[in-house]
């Protein structure tokens, strides 16, 4: 498995690009090997002795946005599998030890064997561009505990996210729980109080 890596601004992310060998009869991509990703520290999984340990797909049709979704255990590798999505990541890192600062964002475009691993702590959305599907590892089974979030439009945040075309006034198509999250303010003060 060859892996190129590109840089972040975000401390601990990690954006890659796959190899595909194909030819007449179809391809091959591998798509995560260990040697090559290399030990995952305690800094990105927030626990030591972190591992992948659940591998799930997920599909989304044009002008979907899932997200902001936010994790204190749990370190995430998304892989694009098809389609295109653009990617926000909210490093909400310093709002947590300080609610006076600022989180950070960026977002970035991925296309098909585009990849990206998203530290402990890092907020984490996609719009899906054009019909997705995303596979994404993580370091902790589903059990709903760690499963958090903030609004995908908190104005305090400023995700840049475009409008979407097909829609009636250009929102994205959400789920119940993404459209009725907290700002990451409340969501902060929430944690704080546990």
């Amino acid at each position: 498995m060859s892996r190129e890596e590109i840089g972040s601004r975000l401390a601990g992310v990690r954006y890659g690009r796959l190899n595909r060998l194909g030819d007449q009869r179809g391809s091959f991509t591998e798509l995560w090997r260990s040697s090559i990703f290399g030990e995952i520290g305690v800094d990105a999984a927030g626990m030591p002795d972190a591992r992948f340990v659940q591998a799930n797909l997920s599909t989304s049709a044009q002008g979907v946005l899932r997200g902001l979704h936010y994790h204190r255990r749990q370190l995430d590798h998304w892989i694009v599998v098809g389609g295109r999505a653009l990617v926000a990541l909210v490093d909400v890192r310093p709002v947590v030890a300080n609610p006076g600062a600022h989180a950070l964002v960026e977002t970035r475009e991925l296309s098909d064997r585009e990849s990206v691993t998203i530290p402990t702590g890092v907020a984490h959305g996609f719009l899906a561009l054009e019909p997705l599907s995303l596979l994404y590892l993580v370091t902790n089974e589903y059990d709903g505990s760690d499963e958090l979030g903030f609004a995908w439009d908190d104005p305090a945040v400023g995700v840049p996210w475009p409008a979407v075309p097909g829609t009636p006034d250009g929102s994205p198509i959400l789920s119940d729980r993404d459209r009725s999250n907290p700002t990451l303010l409340e969501l902060v003060e929430r944690l704080r109080g546990n």
